[in-house]
């Protein structure tokens, strides 16, 4: 009991990204701008207008954090995010795809940043309209902050429902208590799920079909609420080949 107790305070107050699914399709004597494969994939989802999607490209180090930095095309939607990696290796080249998901949970700086914010708030109205009203005045204040988070959709205010489940301690709070779980937001992820992962497969075909490489998928889905998909393997084989690639 005391060891998962432990387990959860740790994953709330130092939380980490999740892979949950990870791909790669390794190509030899191989060459393609990296730069192009990306933005054939944000052209492909600008066509589809998927809502909510956030493109960005990040760089992570491949090694330690004086080595060099490898770009990464970043896709996100709510606390799903794809990192997908198109680079050469030697003679060859690699085509990588990463379906991580953020944590929730509040690191122990960002609540000490944000209990001292409102305390400078309360502070503030105390000193402007006295102790009392300036304590009513808090009160107001964040009554009103509830009721606007309990009800941004039918305020139709999308945009500021994606910033809040981007901003440190508040978005915490507002996925977990006042963020209403529906029918529509899980099948809409899961579409958006689909969508960047048939997207990119479908590039990766496309641009080493002249190498006569075939790329077969395998996977298996949970619903939302526990992992969003199982651990997968990918195969790549070639079209002359006339053996069965083992699981």
């Amino acid at each position: 009991m005391e060891n998962s107790i432990s387990e959860v305070f740790l994953k709330f107050f130092f939380p980490k990204e999740e892979v949950i699914e990870h791909w790669y399709a390794p190509v030899d004597n191989f060459e393609f701008v990296t730069d192009d494969f990306y933005q054939m994939i944000e052209k492909g989802l600008t066509v589809r207008k998927v809502p909510g999607l956030e493109i960005s490209r990040v760089e992570f180090s491949e090694g330690s954090l004086l080595s060099a930095k490898r770009e990464y095309l970043r896709l996100r939607r709510e606390r799903l995010v794809f990192d997908i990696c198109a680079a050469p290796f030697g003679t060859s080249y690699f085509f990588s795809f990463r379906f991580v998901e953020l944590p929730l949970g509040i690191r122990p700086l960002e609540l000490l940043t944000f209990l001292i914010g409102v305390a400078i708030t309360l502070g503030l109205l105390i000193k402007l309209l006295g102790t009392i009203w300036g304590f009513i005045a808090f009160l107001a204040v964040i009554g009103g902050g509830i009721y606007v988070m309990r009800n941004l959709v039918a305020f139709g205010l999308k945009d500021l429902d994606a910033n809040l489940l981007k901003t440190p301690v508040i978005g915490a709070i507002y996925e977990v208590f006042f963020r209403k779980e529906t029918y529509y937001r899980q099948d809409t992820r899961l579409m958006y799920l689909s969508t960047v992962n048939s997207i990119t497969e479908a590039l990766v075909e496309e641009v080493t079909a002249a190498k006569g490489i075939k790329l077969l998928k395998q996977y298996g889905r949970k619903p939302p609420g526990g992992d969003l998909y199982q651990t997968t393997t990918k195969h790549l084989v070639r079209n002359d080949d006339t053996t069965k690639p083992s699981a």
